[in-house]
């Protein structure tokens, strides 16, 4: 009913105000701790009635006895217990109103000089232009899991392409037609072969596809990757952002704004402070993924085995690191040889963040023999809060930034990379995310996989994206504003051909009079 839907939505509302009372707010609102109607007890994970105002606690069984003494039927906790199932329920209304009401909440306590568009469900029924350009369309299946052909030794190509794949940016990007194949004319396109793969592996065709054209075109571009050998997916995967960068409409090498530097590009600061005079020198260079080392091994499983974190990964990438006296010269103090600190810190985050763990180290001048792999297990997060290493945050001294709200700097992991093996012999696979699902990707094989399998496993590479982007509202995107000027910019030389054609149409009926 309206009244259970209702109630639902500020339960999911309070909820998340309550989680999001973090620790990184100016000041902490005071939120009022729910406790058990039945026994009185403070209650960590509170389960509400939906038809009144009762709240009790699952251990103990309270709020079931509610129900069943209140002939009331559902209560929440954020999923839906229904007492006449006597189990969890699964309602589209429901779930569409706590997606809603949870995106909303969040939405409230974004902080913006210009307020953001609130989120609304696409409903093209609601359009009378959509509708018109809906009529006499078929809607077709996204299944978006289709496995990639071994082409010979070709597991690092399949599992970055696989990443690139359920990139949510990418994917949108693509499959919103902003770069059409059939009208590019550049030869030897990377945006044009991303085109083409999304077409495929968005297909109702289920079969392996292999990227033929995408290996030739990156053998072309790019001479290192040619041939069968080996190769790093790393390596790979920056070479294939540099290449669709390249032939993306409107690229510069200054503060570009195609899609791979919207998606990927951040920027890193690096600040050098004397230790004699404490003054502090900063340059900020960007970055399109974080390169992590995996020398520190303290914590260990229940098998002994060294394993790291992600997060300790990044502590110790941000944190102060001393430098030699003839690593730096204070421009302050004008002193040579003085002791100095370097620390790094993210200043600005990126929609997509793509870590690499460094497995793969050589020692000494002969690489060949002395390369060997690190397989150390890492345990790497669902989701990644990324506020301790901005460059806001790791400043102890300056007590009154405010850096924003917590949920701006909450990601979400959406893939990841393995190897398998050693260098000389190893092997890529890859975990994705599809809708709600996870899958393993093993060249042509897709399996049904879960969050845990992926989590426990040993990554090489991993992929976050944000939970919350930052847009600008009520403005019409650049690439809605470039398409209408070149079609305009179109409609005027069709009719400078039209009026040209006309006149020597004119002209030879005159010379023949």
């Amino acid at each position: 009913t309206g009244d259970v839907e209702t109630k639902y939505r500020r339960v999911v509302s309070w909820s998340i105000a309550r989680h999001s009372n973090g620790r990184s707010l100016p000041k902490r609102r005071k939120i009022a701790i729910p406790t058990c109607g039945t026994c009185n007890i403070t209650l960590v994970r509170p389960f509400v009635c939906l038809h009144c105002s009762y709240s009790g606690c699952w251990a103990g069984s309270h709020v079931a006895d509610h129900l069943k003494q209140s002939s009331h039927i559902f209560c929440t906790s954020g999923a839906i217990f229904c007492s006449v199932c006597d189990d969890v329920v699964h309602n589209h209304t429901l779930d569409r109103a706590y997606l809603e009401s949870h995106l909303k909440a969040e939405e409230k306590r974004t902080v913006a000089k210009v307020p953001r568009e609130p989120f609304k469900f696409w409903e093209p029924l609601a359009d009378a232009e959509e509708v018109s350009a809906l009529e006499g369309t078929t809607a077709i299946p996204c299944q978006g899991r289709r496995g990639l052909l071994n082409l010979g030794q070709t597991c690092y190509l399949n599992v970055i392409l696989q990443c690139l794949v359920h990139n949510p940016l990418l994917r949108n990007h693509f499959l919103g037609d902003k770069h059409n194949h059939k009208l590019c004319k550049i030869q030897d396109c990377a945006c044009c072969e991303m085109d083409k793969l999304y077409i495929e592996m968005y297909s109702e065709d289920t079969t392996p596809f292999g990227p033929v054209s995408f290996l030739a075109t990156t053998w072309r571009k790019s001479a290192e990757l040619a041939g069968y050998a080996q190769h790093d997916a790393h390596e790979f995967f920056i070479a294939s952002l540099n290449h669709i960068h390249s032939n993306c409409k409107g690229s510069t090498n200054i503060s570009c704004i195609c899609i791979i530097h919207s998606t990927f590009a951040g920027q890193l600061q690096s600040d050098v402070k004397c230790e004699r005079c404490g003054n502090v020198t900063s340059t900020v260079d960007p970055i399109l993924d974080v390169n992590l080392e995996l020398k520190e091994k303290v914590v260990r499983d229940e098998k002994g085995n060294p394993v790291v974190s992600l997060g300790a990964c990044l502590r110790k990438y941000t944190q102060p690191e001393k430098l030699g006296p003839k690593e730096y010269t204070c421009s302050k103090c004008g002193k040579g040889s003085v002791s100095a600190s370097k620390r790094l810190s993210f200043r600005k985050l990126p929609p997509v963040l793509s870590f690499q763990f460094k497995r793969f180290e050589h020692k000494g001048s002969d690489k060949s023999a002395s390369a060997r792999k690190l397989d150390s297990p890492v345990r790497i997060p669902a989701n990644l809060d990324m506020m301790p290493f901005t460059t806001m945050s790791v400043k102890d001294n300056d007590k009154e930034n405010n850096t924003g709200p917590p949920i701006m700097y909450q990601y979400e992991l959406f893939a990841v990379i393995n190897h398998e093996g050693q260098m000389d012999n190893g092997h890529y696979t890859n975990f994705a995310r599809f809708d709600s699902g996870w899958y393993r990707f093993d060249d042509d094989k897709v399996t049904h996989s879960s969050l845990g399998a992926c989590l426990k496993s040993t990554p090489y590479m991993c992929f976050y994206v944000k939970k919350h982007l930052e847009y600008k509202p009520h403005m019409t995107p650049t690439y809605i504003r470039t398409r209408e000027t070149e079609a305009v910019r179109e409609r005027a030389l069709e009719q400078e051909k039209e009026a040209a054609r006309q006149k020597e149409l004119e002209d030879a009926l005159l010379a023949t009079v």
